[in-house]
């Protein structure tokens, strides 16, 4: 069957969240959410801090699963190192997601960035993957981040002249925050609407 992401909401050049799901040489599985980058509409790729357990898992093992969810307890469970082996099913996806797919590794490289937004300098490895197999189980878009950015800004642009320079200060801080988000992850749609709150946020005389 063919590999089609788009069936998932996912576009080549845009980042969702997921949660990756791998396994060590002593059959231990594990859990992180990461952000999947779509390269195209059967290959993805993703970058990884160097230090976790997925990216170990991934070298060692040369393949991962990537669950699609809308359900926050599981992305915060696995955050937090909470999922038992019963959360799992054989093929390392996660039980109950809306859908996942497998992976299997076609590159792994170093990727050192000076600056970062984490830290100062970040050190990570970039993985290329070929997606081999699709499993959806309910109709589902995966998350973009960067809508709920939009929303947020929205929010917080409608607030603006009615809080004191303070709260103003974080809302232009936070603005700035997402600002960097959207134009990372995001959809033309979502880059366009950040770009007309900057906008009208200047025309107020804010520095952006």
């Amino acid at each position: 069957m063919e590999i089609d992401l788009t069936k998932i909401g996912m576009f080549k050049g845009q980042q969702y969240e997921t949660i990756i799901s791998t396994v060590n040489c002593d059959s231990e599985v594990n859990a992180a959410p990461i952000g999947i980058l779509c390269r195209e509409k059967d290959k993805v790729m993703c970058r990884i801090f160097k230090g976790s357990t997925t990216l170990e898992n991934i070298i060692s093992q040369k393949e991962f699963v990537v669950n699609i969810t809308q359900n926050p307890e599981l992305f915060t469970w696995s955050l937090l190192d909470n999922l038992q082996k019963d959360d799992f099913n054989k093929d390392l996806s996660i039980k109950n997601v809306d859908c996942y797919f497998k992976c299997k590794v076609t590159d792994i490289k170093e990727a050192v960035k000076q600056s970062d937004p984490i830290k100062k300098k970040s050190e990570a490895n970039v993985i290329k993957a070929d997606v081999c197999e699709l499993v959806i189980n309910k109709e589902t878009k995966v998350y973009n981040r960067a809508f709920g950015c939009v929303i947020e800004s929205l929010a917080n642009f409608s607030r603006f002249d009615i809080v004191d320079n303070e709260k103003r200060k974080f809302y232009l801080d936070s603005f700035k925050e997402s600002y960097r988000v959207v134009k990372k992850v995001g959809s033309p749609k979502d880059k366009k609407a950040m770009d007309t709150i900057k906008n009208k946020l200047k025309e107020k005389g804010y520095e952006i």
